[in-house]
């Protein structure tokens, strides 16, 4: 089966035009949306992508319809890819999985989006090595000082409640409970 999607950003804007370039694809069924391709959250996408069977192909008229960007269009397309359903772009013909030439010019922009995504997690992880050596502390800081952490201890042994330690200190009572916890591993 042959399922549309069409999508303006505003209610102002119409559908007309797609609707029309839907129809003439020999779409069944054609989902319409009227919100922003910015948005994580659109309903009839969602939907659609529920509906689709192995077998159907999703039809649009240009690539912007469906995907925010080329890795949203990638992750959309390895969706559809297995669930074993076809992609076509009505406006860019070489987005077309159900011919051949389409399927390896989708594989080359999924290899090449890879490609790009491991380089960045290498050049990350060179980054926050480097940090590192120049003593560049990841994470949240810590609530307290070495000298508060002592006198928190001090308090929790003198019998002070934990309630009124995490006030004097300002912290939830769960910083002094893993305080007190951390202590109790270490002397073991």
């Amino acid at each position: 089966m042959k399922i549309g999607y069409a999508r303006v950003s505003t209610s102002e804007q119409t559908l007309d035009a797609q609707l029309r370039q839907l129809k003439e694809a020999s779409c069944e069924l054609i989902f319409e949306e009227k919100i922003s391709g910015a948005r994580r959250d659109r309903p009839e996408l969602e939907r659609l992508l529920e509906h689709l069977r192995a077998g159907d192909t999703l039809i649009v008229c240009k690539l912007d319809r469906l995907a925010r960007s080329t890795h949203h269009l990638l992750e959309l397309v390895e969706a559809l890819r297995q669930k074993k359903v076809a992609f076509q772009s009505l406006g860019e013909p070489w987005a077309d999985t159900t011919s051949h030439a389409g399927k390896v010019i989708m594989t080359i922009f999924a290899g090449i989006a890879e490609f790009e995504r491991d380089l960045i997690r290498e050049r990350t992880g060179i980054g926050r090595k480097q940090a590192l050596e120049h003593g560049v502390k990841f994470g949240r800081p810590e609530k307290l000082s070495s000298e508060q952490k002592a006198l928190a201890l001090r308090l929790v042994k003198e019998g002070e409640s934990i309630s009124k330690i995490a006030n004097t200190f300002n912290v939830d009572r769960s910083t002094i409970y893993r305080l007190q916890s951390t202590q109790e591993k270490a002397v073991l």
